[in-house]
This record gives structure tokens, C-alpha cells and sequence, in this order.
């Protein structure tokens, strides 16, 4: 019998994977709950669901499933173009915009070079550094005294830039904290920034956001060709369970990309559903009037229940619950409510809630309610 093991590449030794959030089925499964009595609040999801137009071009796609997708995605790239007063050639899609920051990363780092990103900001960057064997320079976030507590702090992340940085993650709005820089911020960073860096600026929820000072990074892709501007159809186009997502950029990054994609990453229906969901408009902003009242609404119940909690952007706002935020998750889980811990963010006391339905959103209060005063 053979006693020696596969042995993975030294970076893969220490990696953590992604969690994501704890599926209606399986807590149902632990627990002998009736899934449909189970409220997810745990994943950033569009509660609206997709767009009847996408619905519509899903059901009309099945059709042809036999058949492997466009590998190029002409007419999902044509009508992003269009949408975004882009070139083309400088839209990679991805596998959900996951997909894209793991194809810069396999682009760009490697061992020798390092990668910025702040404290809080979205697993994905440290996994997506470590599996190709970079070093991550993590940036200490604002403290309050000098910008929002627990936000980017551009100042620390560009004094962690170094000769072997090839990378700067920021995401804008940030998961989990729904903090965001503003637009005088992000240019002067920019503008900083050696070009021989690429600054990927994650814009997964800026559909949602209505802040006037909030930059709109694309526009600045002329200005900085080490610019690369990521996007999803997983949050406010309501499409997560398709996974399909896409970056901008100038077009020689782009061929880079695309030279390491995998062929057909986005399938039939997800190109379909997206390209359908960009005709939407009212969907758009029904999705968007819902998570203003929603951010609303959980607001004022944190206050009614005298927790501190981060002002945000997205369609999710964390919530101090003062104390370990574990027990709490898990009683949560008992009364058929699932939220997000976030102590792997570095944030042990705080709770992550996507924006629900007003149900959803008063029966997540009601419950949390119920546990802190168990408690």
C-alpha cells in the first residue's frame, strides 16, 4: 500500500477556502426545518430575483443547451459596450466576477510579487493572491478618526505598495463593510500609483449605490491604462445563481486576460439572461428603491435595539452585536434566520445582513431581538 501523498504547490498548503453562506437546504437538512419558513439573509442576493426579461430569455435558451455557448460572448459584450460607452475589446467575462480576479491574479502575480488590498476587504483577494504563490500586504483600515471606521484607507494601502507589487485590490463599495471611497479619493490615488500596477477597483455593487461623491471608475479607464474595473450580474441584476460577471479595461489587458480564460467560461444561459437583464431598467430600479427602504428599515431596528452598525452602500449592512457574534449567528440559525458571520473578516462582533424583503427584513429583527435578550 502506497503511504506517500500527492503533494499540492507550497501556496496551497496554508489556503483557507471560501465560505460562503450557509444554503436554505442545508440548514434545513441539520435542523428539520421547513425550508420555506427559512429567511437567507446571508449572501447578498437580489430579493426581487432576476428580471421577467431574463426569465423570459432563460426559458427561450433551453432549447439550443446541447450546444456549447459563444467562447467570445459577442452579443453580451456588444450590448455592454453599448451600456457603458466602451470598446469590445477591453470587456473580459468571467464566471461571475469571482472568475475575473482570479484570471489578474493568474496574469499578473506570482511568486515574487505581492498584491494591496485593505483590512476587510473581500476574501477573495487574499485567496486569490495566495493560490498563485504572491504575497498579500494587507493595509491597517480608517480607525474613524480620519475617514469611515473599517473603510479603505488609500492613504496605508499606498504606502504598502513596494518594488514587487504588481496589484492593488480595492473594492467600492467594500464586502462586508458597505464602505466606499469617494471620488476625489480614488483619482488622487490613482493618479499616485506607479502604472507599472494594476488597480483593479471592484465595483460588484455600484448598481445599488446613490452617494453623489461616488466615482464612477470607468471613466477614468483613458486616463490610467493599468486601470481594470470589475462588474457582476450576481447582486442587483438578481442573476447569482448563473454566475456570469465581467471586467473592463484597456484592451492589451484585456487580451491578457482573455489569454488565460477558459474556453466557454460563461454558459448558454447565463449570456442569455444577462444580455436580456440590461433591457431592464425597471427592474433596476425596483431592485434599488427595495434596498434603500431595506437599508432603511434595518437601520432603524439596530438603533431600536441600541446596536452600533456600518453605514452602507451595498445591499447588506453589518451590524455590531456586542459580543461574539458566533452564538448569536447560530441562534439565529435555530429560528430559521441566516445571516453572515464575518470573524474571518476581522470583524468577530459583527453580523453581515443582506437587504431582504420587509418580511424578511422584520422577521430577521424580531428574531435577533429574541436572542439578544435569551442571551
Amino acid at each position: 500500500m502506497q503511504t506517500m501523498r500527492p503533494e499540492p504547490m507550497p501556496p496551497i498548503e496554508g489556503l483557507t477556502p471560501y465560505q460562503p453562506g450557509k444554503p436554505i437546504e442545508e440548514l434545513a437538512r441539520e435542523l428539520g426545518l421547513d425550508p420555506r419558513r427559512i429567511v437567507k439573509l446571508a449572501s447578498n442576493e437580489n430579493p426581487l430575483g432576476p428580471s421577467p426579461k431574463a426569465m423570459a430569455a432563460i426559458t427561450q435558451g433551453w432549447a439550443e443547451i446541447a450546444r456549447y455557448p459563444d467562447g467570445n460572448g459577442f452579443a453580451l459584450k456588444q450590448k455592454l459596450a453599448a451600456k457603458l460607452s466602451v470598446k469590445m475589446a477591453q470587456i473580459t467575462l468571467g464566471n461571475g466576477s469571482n472568475d475575473v480576479l482570479d484570471l489578474i491574479a493568474r496574469v499578473f502575480l506570482g511568486p515574487g510579487r505581492s498584491a494591496v488590498f485593505a483590512e476587510h476587504a473581500f476574501a477573495v483577494y487574499p485567496i486569490a493572491t495566495q493560490a498563485v504563490g504572491a504575497r498579500a500586504r494587507v493595509a491597517p483600515a480608517h480607525d474613524g478618526s480620519c475617514g469611515p471606521r473599517f473603510g479603505h484607507d488609500l492613504e496605508a494601502m499606498l504606502a504598502q505598495v513596494a518594488d514587487d507589487t504588481a496589484v492593488v485590490f480595492i473594492a467600492n463599495p467594500n464586502n462586508p463593510t458597505g464602505t466606499w471611497v469617494s471620488r476625489e479619493a480614488l483619482w488622487g490615488f490613482l493618479k499616485a500609483v506607479p502604472g507599472r500596477v494594476i488597480v483593479v477597483v471592484d465595483e460588484a455593487y455600484c448598481e445599488y449605490v446613490e452617494a453623489e461623491d461616488y466615482p464612477n471608475a470607468l471613466a477614468w479607464l483613458e486616463e490610467f491604462p493599468n486601470l481594470i474595473v470589475t462588474r457582476t450580474f450576481s447582486k442587483a441584476y438578481g442573476l447569482a445563481g448563473l454566475r456570469v460577471g465581467y471586467a473592463v479595461s484597456s484592451p492589451e489587458v484585456a487580451e491578457l486576460l482573455n489569454r488565460v480564460r477558459q474556453p466557454f467560461n460563461v454558459n448558454r444561459l447565463a449570456l442569455l439572461a444577462a444580455e436580456a437583464a440590461l433591457d431592464d431598467e425597471a427592474h433596476l430600479e425596483a431592485s434599488r428603491v427595495l434596498n434603500r427602504a431595506g437599508l432603511a428599515q434595518l437601520a432603524e431596528g439596530f438603533r431600536a435595539l441600541g446596536l452600533d452598525f456600518i453605514p452602507s452602500l451595498g445591499n447588506f449592512i453589518a451590524v455590531d452585536v456586542g459580543r461574539e457574534a458566533g452564538p448569536v449567528f447560530a441562534a439565529l440559525l435555530k429560528k430559521g434566520v441566516i445571516v453572515r458571520p464575518v470573524a474571518n473578516y476581522g470583524l468577530p462582533n459583527h453580523l453581515r445582513v443582506s437587504v431582504g424583503t420587509p418580511e424578511e427584513n422584520a422577521r430577521f429583527l424580531a428574531a435577533l431581538e429574541e436572542v439578544l435578550a435569551g442571551a
